[in-house]
């Protein structure tokens, strides 16, 4: 996907602020317990938050098989260090999937205005605009071109930074099912290519402690760490579910993250640079 490069911005907030909300440092979104995905794993717990605005039917899938209580006892039957750490098949060879019909490639995406968008300049590459859209960093047109098209959206396409969450498949683009991967580092050659579908709010230390398989393997881990369970936390009793809020784009605060990264990084700064802040509760 090509975008212009008369339409590369500088830094700046691209969901409008409103007074209210320009009066506090810091305005944070509580995610949707249907969209706060539980990974318990044998090395301790993973948050992910759905992106169902990024990949409607990868997030459905995701969810019906946890409801269906697919995901239990599964292996990190594939862990390749500092690429990803992979799972979701029955059977543990990386072959096997669920009994429902595979789901079509969703590698890019029509972005509205909600959630809101920050933008994120970065020197690394040109010819688009950078950013974060809620917390899943995108590449994508800016909000000015929504108004020129007949949706009100603007092209956009995931980026497989560290902590994202993909849907592995097969050499068909279309043959998604129930196996996944949680990032532990960026891979530009993923981006347009695999269905990301959300991203780690809490827990990459854990994905990155998972047990690694050679490279000579291909990542394939001889006795693995293992998925225990996984819920959606909706479906949990009130007293045991986590709740987990993200810093929003409009805050003031982000801006100023965002200009710290700039400041720092200068010409090196990537999309992956700039991680929104979470807080966790339970």
């Amino acid at each position: 996907m090509k975008f212009p490069t008369s339409l590369l911005a500088a830094v700046v907030l691209t969901a409008a602020v409103s007074p209210s909300v320009a009066q506090e440092a810091e305005v944070w979104r509580d995610v949707a317990p249907e969209n706060l995905w539980v990974i318990d794993t044998s090395k301790g717990r993973v948050l992910v938050e759905l992106a169902p605005d990024v990949a409607p039917q990868a997030v459905e899938r995701i969810q019906t098989l946890t409801r269906q209580g697919f995901y239990q006892n599964h292996a990190f039957h594939r862990v390749i260090r500092n690429f990803m750490a992979q799972s979701g098949d029955p059977t543990g060879t990386g072959a096997g999937g669920s009994e429902l019909p595979d789901v079509p490639g969703e590698f890019t995406f029509r972005r509205s205005r909600r959630p809101a968008f920050i933008e994120t300049p970065t020197g690394r590459e040109e010819r688009a605009v950078f950013g974060l859209y809620g917390a899943m960093p995108v590449r994508t047109q800016p909000d000015a071109q929504m108004f020129v098209t007949a949706d009100n959206r603007v092209d956009a396409m995931g980026f497989f930074c560290p902590g994202v969450a993909g849907m592995a498949r097969s050499a068909s683009p279309d043959s998604a099912n129930s196996q996944f991967f949680l990032m532990t580092a960026y891979r530009a050659n993923l981006n347009g290519d695999y269905t990301p579908f959300g991203r780690v709010l809490e827990g990459l230390d854990v994905v990155e402690s998972l047990k690694a398989g050679s490279d000579a393997e291909d990542g394939v881990v001889t006795n693995p760490d293992r998925m225990l369970n996984a819920r959606l936390a909706a479906d949990m009793p009130e007293n045991e579910r986590p709740r987990a809020q993200v810093l929003d784009a409009r805050s003031p605060r982000m801006a100023e993250i965002v200009q710290a990264a700039v400041t720092e990084r200068g010409a090196r700064l990537s999309v992956c640079d700039v991680v929104p802040p979470v807080r966790i509760e339970g």
